[in-house]
C-alpha cells in the first residue's frame, strides 16, 4: 500500500500548469492591447484613407487607386464605327486594316486620325485573319482594338473628394445595361461638377466604346468605379458621411423639396423599366420623384441623372 501510495505522490508532483497563486505570469499570460487608436490610424478605415490621401498631396506624390479592377478588351468592327470611335477619342491600341484593302475616305480618314493621335499601332492582316478575329462579322476591312478600361474603386471618388476639399457628388447606377445611357450619365457628371459614377460588376453596362463616345470625351476626366455589391457599396458611403438618395417614381419626398442636395451625396438612377431593385431600394436613405407634368410616366437614367444633378449644382453655388 505505501509503495502505491509513493507512486501516486510522485504522478501528482509532476503534472503541469499554473497553480495557485501564479497570477497568470507565465510565459503564455495574456497582455493587454492598449487603448483603441483614433481612425485615422485604424487600417482600412475610411479616414485613414482620407488622411493618406492628403499626406500624399502634401508631399507631392500622386495618390494612388486601389482600382476596381479591369473590364474586358473590345473590337470595333466596320469602316463608320471605326471613324466615329477615333473621332470622338475612343482609347485604342491597334487599327487593323486589310490586306489589298479598296481605300475610300472612310479608311483614309482612319488612318489619319490614328496616325495623329499617335500611340495606335497599325497593323495589316489578311482578311482570313480578320474574319477570324471578328467572328465572321462584315469588318469591311477595318477593325478597332480597345483596350480593357481601368475602373476606380468605389471608396476612391469619395475619397478624392475629401482630399479636394469638397462634398462628394457621386451617381450610381442600378441595373442600367445601355452603354449609351451610362456615357450620357458620365457626361452629365463631368458638366455639373460631380467626382465619379459606380456601377455594378453584373448585369450592368460597362465602359464599352458606345459609352466612350456618349461621353463627348468626359470619360478621359471623370472616373468610373465598378462595384463587386452596389448594396454594400452605398452603406460603405452612408458610413463615411454620404446621404444615398434613390430616384423612384413613388419617391416620398418631390426633388425641390429635398434639403440635403448642398451636402455629400450618392444619387441612385435605376433602370427605366424596373427602377431601383428592392435591396437597392432599401438602402437609400430618402427616395426622391422629379416632378413631370408632362405626365411621362418614367426619365431614362442619363435625362433622370442630369435632372437631379443640376438641382445640385444649382444648389451649391
Amino acid at each position: 500500500m505505501a509503495g502505491n501510495s509513493q507512486r501516486r505522490n510522485r504522478r501528482t508532483s509532476n503534472k503541469k500548469g499554473a497553480t495557485v497563486g501564479s497570477g497568470g505570469k507565465r510565459r503564455r499570460a495574456l497582455e493587454g492591447k492598449g487603448p483603441t487608436p483614433p481612425a485615422e490610424m485604424r487600417k482600412g478605415h475610411a479616414k485613414q484613407r482620407i488622411a493618406n490621401a492628403r499626406a500624399r498631396k502634401a508631399t507631392g506624390r500622386p495618390t494612388q487607386r486601389r482600382g476596381g479592377g479591369k473590364g474586358t478588351n473590345e473590337l470595333v468592327v466596320g469602316r463608320n464605327p471605326v471613324v466615329e470611335a477615333l473621332r470622338e477619342g475612343v482609347p485604342a491600341t491597334t487599327l487593323y486594316v486589310q490586306q489589298f484593302i479598296d481605300s475610300d475616305e472612310r479608311v483614309r480618314e482612319a488612318l489619319k486620325l490614328a496616325g495623329d493621335r499617335g500611340g495606335i499601332h497599325l497593323m495589316e492582316a489578311p482578311r482570313p485573319e480578320l474574319d477570324r478575329m471578328t467572328n465572321g462579322l462584315n469588318h469591311q476591312g477595318l477593325v478597332l482594338q480597345v483596350p480593357a478600361y481601368e475602373y476606380a474603386h468605389p471608396e476612391d471618388l469619395s475619397a478624392a473628394a475629401f482630399d479636394d476639399g469638397e462634398d462628394p457628388l457621386i451617381v450610381a447606377l442600378d441595373g442600367v445595361t445601355d452603354p449609351r445611357n451610362l456615357g450620357a450619365v458620365v457626361r452629365s457628371v463631368s458638366a455639373f461638377g460631380g467626382h465619379g459614377v459606380v456601377v455594378p460588376e453584373r448585369r450592368a453596362a460597362g465602359m464599352t466604346a458606345g459609352a466612350w463616345k456618349t461621353s463627348a470625351g468626359t470619360a478621359a476626366r471623370t472616373p468610373v468605379a465598378r462595384a463587386t455589391n452596389l448594396t454594400r457599396a452605398l452603406e460603405s458611403y452612408q458610413k463615411a458621411g454620404l446621404t444615398v438618395i434613390g430616384l423612384a417614381a413613388d419617391g416620398e419626398v418631390e426633388l425641390q423639396d429635398l434639403e440635403v442636395l448642398d451636402g455629400p451625396v450618392v444619387i441612385v438612377v435605376g433602370s427605366e423599366g424596373k427602377g431601383l431593385s428592392r435591396l437597392v431600394g432599401e438602402t437609400c436613405d430618402v427616395r426622391v420623384r422629379i416632378p413631370m407634368p408632362g405626365g411621362a410616366e418614367s426619365l431614362n437614367a442619363g435625362v433622370a441623372a442630369g435632372v437631379v444633378l443640376y438641382e445640385v449644382s444649382r444648389r451649391r453655388r
